[in-house]
């Protein structure tokens, strides 16, 4: 007939039902807890990449030595050499891989290494100090290399002469540019070499 249920019975219905939302509930924290754990380390992944790639924009660069120029028959600079070295915090650069941008008084250029195999005007690079046997590689910070502009023939843009002014911006293959301006003397007479 009638069921007359206890106070016992109901408290323990009550507690069973309490348990089975505490368990749910726990359930789907560790699940929420799994999927927050996974985004934040494929965003710090991201992060960090990004960080290194912009440190590689700022900080992987050369940074100019001396610039001197060879004076021609014509009392004009036919030859311009480069000495770099590597900026401080700079890693690695390859200056086979590097593009060079000349801004002078016959127009813009721009030149690839001579062992890219395009067409045009082209740099070449010379080793003046350097601590390995690379050819092309800035990897040390005692590594000096020359990077060296024929003006004249080869699809240069000809000679420079007196107070000529030239920009030239070398780009690294990480994306790092580094500016140097350079000034011809107003005298070149009876001279071979000329700081720039």
């Amino acid at each position: 007939m009638f069921e007359f249920i206890t106070d016992e019975e109901e408290r323990g219905q009550v507690g069973i039902g309490t348990l089975i939302v505490f368990i749910a509930m726990v359930l789907v924290a560790a699940i929420a807890a799994g999927v927050l754990i996974n985004t934040a380390g494929f965003l710090q992944s991201k992060a960090q990449a990004t960080g290194q790639q912009s440190s590689s924009q700022v900080s992987d660069r050369v940074q100019e030595v001396t610039t001197t120029g060879s004076v021609g028959n014509s009392a004009t600079i036919e030859w311009v050499n480069t000495t770099v070295t590597l900026a401080p915090g700079s890693g690695e650069v390859d200056l086979s891989n590097a593009t060079v941008t000349w801004i002078g008084p016959q127009g813009t250029e721009t030149l690839t290494h001579d062992s890219s195999g395009e067409e045009g005007w082209h740099f070449t690079t010379s080793k003046v100090k350097n601590t390995d046997d690379s050819e092309t590689v800035l990897n040390d910070p005692d590594d000096r290399f020359n990077i060296e502009f024929h003006l004249v023939g080869d699809d240069g843009p000809g000679a420079l002469g007196e107070g000529q002014s030239v920009t030239v911006k070398i780009n690294t293959m990480s994306g790092a540019t580094t500016a140097i301006r350079f000034t011809v003397p107003q005298s070149l007479g009876n001279k071979d070499a000329v700081e720039l």
